[in-house]
């Protein structure tokens, strides 16, 4: 774990108090400046599929082209984040990013651009996707201490939404009066503060482990243990379940923009920013919050909201209302993602965190580009607003079932959480110290075995 640097920063209020970790806040510097750029190329990105072919169809595609290695790979991408130096891959996999970004610009700008191009550098986008997500979201725990890993996973999700709002204002803007070819040319550019960032950190090597397990039998090892561990199974079917049917949402937004809204490529980055600075507030209640305890009922709460928020938003005609409307689904969206990233964090041991983390970004991101597919279909046939309503739908259906289900999961979720030694205060009332070493030896032979 890294150290507190110097005391002026270990008084940061408890909103920020994993900053006052030196590795952490060089993440979190460079982070924001990339993501603003990651989000300028998402906005621009649908806007040139949608301005070439006009097609709900081909946006789903592109969508699913870009997500689709996600799931196929993240297992992959998760043995390498327990076997590997998660610093280095991260830097490797930043790296690779811009590359991308700075290829997808020169072909824009030169006139050369073409759907298929589009695709193809999408789906590279996902490889890298692979690999960078699981070792990314494994490595916040090899820069902060264990007290302070619920507030560095809600700032990291902060950094996410706060690019998500002035992101795509920027990039409407910036479509409209000069084209998509220079939001990429900034995305590629924005890797270069994240890169430098990476390279300044001092992270204390950790120790790797080499059994002579061959990468299937890893890759099965994430996967029994996730599939055995009630908690976090639930958590991670309901992830799924709503990146499925509520995430593709996103992907019809450029309809709604124009067909529907008829606000353009300006309407457009104002939608996707309204939806920003809800999640941007989400992950800010998640910040304010020191421990574990009640993020079940958030991710029940989160996943009901969400639904029946994009329903509101599905029936809307009005445009401003319609941004009124996506602050709340972007709230209850990025609040369950957060939690539930959260709360898994807390439960897994770390030689496994990053094969878990994969099948996390199988479920979040994943299970996305078979949502944006299907939805793109029946968008094509019922229309956008039909297509996200049946999304709510579903999502205040995965909500019902795991409520009614959490209280059985709850002691079990107790347990991993104090065997990791992420429960701060006293162990609850139903755990026995008993309790606790059963829980540490089952950990410790899920790990062996």
């Amino acid at each position: 774990m890294a150290t507190a640097s110097t005391s002026s920063s270990s008084r940061l209020p408890v909103m920020f108090r994993a900053l006052r970790h030196r590795n952490y806040r060089l993440f979190f510097s460079g982070q924001i400046i990339s993501l603003v750029g990651t989000w300028m190329q998402s906005v621009a990105q649908s806007w040139l599929v949608y301005r070439l072919t006009g097609s709900s169809l081909l946006l789903g595609i592109v969508g699913f082209a870009g997500q689709f290695p996600v799931f196929l790979l993240a297992p992959v991408g998760g043995v390498v984040a327990d076997r590997k130096s998660r610093h280095r891959i991260v830097i490797a996999t930043q790296t690779s990013a811009m590359v991308l970004a700075f290829i997808l610009a020169a072909l824009t700008l030169l006139g050369h651009i073409q759907v298929w191009q589009i695709m193809v550098l999408a789906s590279l986008m996902g490889i890298v996707n692979s690999f960078d997500i699981p070792a990314r979201q494994a490595f916040i725990v090899d820069m902060v201490r264990s007290e302070d890993l619920i507030n560095a996973i809600a700032l990291n999700s902060s950094m996410v939404n706060g690019a998500r709002v002035l992101g795509p204002a920027i990039a409407g803007v910036t479509v409209a009066a000069i084209g998509e070819g220079w939001c990429f040319l900034a995305n590629g550019a924005s890797y270069i503060a994240v890169i430098i960032g990476l390279l300044l950190m001092v992270v204390p090597s950790r120790e790797l482990r080499h059994d002579g397990a061959s990468g299937l039998e890893r890759i099965a090892e994430g996967f029994r243990f996730v599939a055995r561990t009630g908690p976090i199974r639930a958590v991670l079917l309901l992830l799924g379940l709503v990146s499925l049917t509520g995430m593709p949402y996103a992907v019809l937004m450029p309809i709604f923009a124009d067909q529907i809204l008829h606000g353009g490529a300006r309407g457009l980055g104002m939608l996707m920013g309204a939806s920003g600075v809800g999640a941007l507030a989400g992950t800010l209640a998640l910040a304010a919050k020191r421990e574990a305890r009640g993020l079940g009922r958030w991710i029940a709460f989160a996943s009901f909201g969400f639904g029946a928020s994009m329903i509101l938003f599905g029936s809307s005609r009005s445009y401003p209302l319609s941004i009124v409307l996506l602050m709340p689904v972007g709230f209850s969206m990025m609040l369950q993602m957060s939690s539930s990233n959260t709360l898994i964090q807390t439960m897994v041991p770390d030689a496994l965190r990053g094969r878990v983390m994969a099948v996390y970004s199988m479920m979040f991101m994943g299970m996305a580009p078979f949502g944006a597919l299907i939805a793109g279909a029946i968008a094509n046939h019922l229309g956008a607003p039909i297509t996200v309503a049946l999304g709510g739908s579903m999502c205040i259906a995965g909500s019902l079932i795991f409520q009614s289900r959490w209280p059985q999961l709850r002691g079990e979720a107790h347990q991993l959480i104090v065997a990791q030694g992420m429960w701060s205060g006293e162990p609850p009332q139903e755990m026995t110290s008993q309790a606790v070493e059963v829980s540490k030896r089952e950990q410790g032979s899920r790990v062996e075995n």
